[in-house]
């Protein structure tokens, strides 16, 4: 088992301790270390394997699983590209969902949700499992495929009320309600949901490996693979979804209550508050599941169940 899993097993079995290490490993500095210094976290983790069981204590070691949690990939042993290594998924999707919640047209709605969802799928990408190994790169296209076909989607759900809106000319006051204020958060959910589902589609097709609790590969399972999109899918609905509604429903609150009476003022509230719900719910939605994903005996193939007598069987969820 791979030396970051084997940290988040011990460190990461419950949602406040998840909340604490992605809270410190989400760190924008982190983006500045260099590769040398990524590969001596990778290997100071590889050599003090036989303690990684138990929470650290020392602190040299926690410094280098919060490098490595950030920078590298626990089953391709790879260092991610900058971009898209986690303490840059808040900063580079702020934009996004800033211009995205305040737009009005259906054109830029559309250009703008595609570009978010561009981002959050290759992101999603290159976090997932790594076991579909892409040899004659068939899983590889696939996976590229489906992930232009979903994000087209997406953009296009996105801008379909304001496109319907519009067409037929529906201004009142209910009409503007429902279509600016209580459709874009649970659409902007569900379609970030779809598209991590789609293009980590692959891992409930051809299984993912799971584990023993020493680390030993014991097979394939589609129902782990399942199991570790379905929630990585549902992380990202309840991220996007609460950081379109919550900050709304604020400056809704606000509006009534009269605290700000300028719009410049009230668009620098809605900015500050969605800044503010996004940060905080990155970590939460890490969290909301462990990176070791577990997964009982009972609820594996047969064919898994026959070569082992284990209770517990582990994997990597992936983000």
């Amino acid at each position: 088992m791979d030396g970051n899993l084997l940290l988040w097993r011990a460190e990461g079995q419950s949602f406040l301790r998840r909340f604490l290490l992605w809270a410190d490993a989400l760190d924008p500095l982190l983006l500045l270390k260099p590769a040398n210094e990524i590969n001596r976290a990778k290997l100071l983790i590889q050599t003090s394997e036989k303690t990684l069981s138990e929470p650290l204590q020392n602190k040299q070691t926690r410094q280098a699983f919060l490098l490595s949690v950030s920078s590298v990939h626990p089953d391709t042993d790879k260092i991610i590209p900058v971009v898209f290594r986690p303490p840059a998924f808040m900063p580079l999707t702020l934009p996004w969902v800033v211009v995205s919640s305040l737009q009005h047209q259906a054109k830029s709605t559309f250009f703008f949700q595609f570009i978010f969802h561009t981002y959050t799928t290759a992101f999603t990408l290159l976090h997932g499992n790594g076991t579909p190994k892409a040899e004659e790169y068939s899983i590889q296209q696939k996976q590229i495929i489906y992930g232009v076909g979903a994000i087209s989607y997406a953009a296009c759900i996105g801008a379909l009320p304001l496109i319907f809106m519009n067409r037929y000319t529906l201004k009142s006051s209910l009409t503007q309600l429902i279509v600016r204020k209580l459709l874009p958060a649970p659409l902007l959910g569900l379609t970030s949901a779809f598209t991590a589902a789609v293009v980590r589609s692959p891992e409930f097709e051809h299984g993912i490996e799971v584990m023993d609790r020493n680390g030993k590969v014991v097979g394939v399972s589609r129902n782990a693979g399942e199991k570790a999109v379905k929630e990585t899918a549902l992380s990202r609905a309840v991220l996007f979804g609460t950081t379109f509604f919550l900050p709304e429903l604020l400056v809704s609150f606000v509006e009534r209550a009269k605290l700000v009476k300028s719009p410049r003022a009230l668009a620098s509230v809605r900015m500050l508050l969605i800044t503010s719900v996004l940060a905080g719910m990155v970590p939460v939605s890490f969290s909301m599941f462990p990176q070791c994903g577990e997964i009982k005996r009972e609820d594996l193939e047969p064919e898994i169940l026959s070569s082992t007598e284990e209770t517990e069987f582990f994997y990597n969820r992936g983000i």
